[in-house]
């Protein structure tokens, strides 16, 4: 199927760890046919991710803390004067901190929603100002941490919720410039973000999925593409669980243990 990226450019935050899902979108939307522009916090992982993606198409790189209006706004003038528009845009930084919320400070809470939250509103606003004569796409990352909370991690759960109702509600407003706006819920994926979680329980991760693996960044990565694709074109206001059939029962077990003696 031709997902029909050719010509087009597409951002992408969080995207300089070659582990993580931000990469692995780039390198997808790269292989698509699109231009990309990528963002994250520090120049220097920039640009060797830069370096490693130029081998599958024309991409730039710009350094950004993501949570600051200033920042923001630089990066997106960036980007239209090196590409000349932008098609799709996909906000995928955020933070993981392990913390229980009556041991966080509120500095520490303000620093989560600044990333995982304010990020999101803030490239929806200057992706529209640069989107609303020509249409195009905003992909948010959420998290399964928005359909069941975990303790442990309650500032992250909240952030990820709120980014799933702010898509809907961006879904609405923007629909009238032609802007779809859709968002994704990975499950467990293997991540450098999520290896120390995964290092500790990954039994009793895998035990939860239907599919009993974890999941790989290209695994989300082929999915947002074809989210943000023509081919999703009626496609918006809605969320792509990407989770390999995490807690989609609640005896993933019962399969498994039954297999073969079904009379079908």
């Amino acid at each position: 199927m031709d997902l029909g990226y050719q010509g087009k450019v597409a951002g992408i935050t969080g995207a300089a760890s070659s582990k993580g899902i931000g990469f692995a979108i780039a390198r997808q939307m790269l292989q698509e046919g699109a231009s990309v522009f990528l963002c994250d916090l520090k120049q220097e992982a920039v640009d060797a991710a830069v370096k490693e993606l130029s081998a599958y198409g024309t991409v730039r790189g710009y350094a950004a803390d993501v949570s600051g209006g200033q920042a923001v706004a630089a990066m997106f003038d960036r980007a239209m004067a090196d590409f000349g528009k932008i098609d799709v845009f996909v906000s995928n930084a955020g933070i993981y901190p392990q913390c229980a919320l009556m041991d966080m400070t509120a500095a520490q809470w303000d620093t989560v929603m600044g990333v995982n939250l304010r990020s999101v509103f803030l490239c929806a606003q200057n992706a529209y100002r640069c989107m609303k004569g020509r249409g195009g796409v905003l992909i948010n990352a959420a998290s399964y941490a928005a359909v069941l909370a975990s303790a442990g991690s309650g500032a992250y759960a909240a952030s990820k919720s709120a980014v799933y109702s702010l898509t809907k509600t961006l879904a609405a407003e923007l629909a009238p410039y032609n802007i779809r706006v859709n968002g994704f819920i990975p499950g467990v994926i293997a991540t450098g973000m999520t290896q120390g979680v995964i290092e500790a329980k990954e039994d009793s991760l895998v035990s939860q999925i239907a599919l009993r693996r974890l999941g790989e960044p290209d695994d989300v990565a082929r999915a947002v593409a074809f989210l943000a694709s023509d081919a999703a074109g009626y496609i918006t206001g809605t969320f792509v669980e990407i989770s390999g059939g995490k807690l989609c029962v609640q005896n993933p077990d019962y399969a498994y243990q039954n297999r073969g003696n079904s009379n079908g």
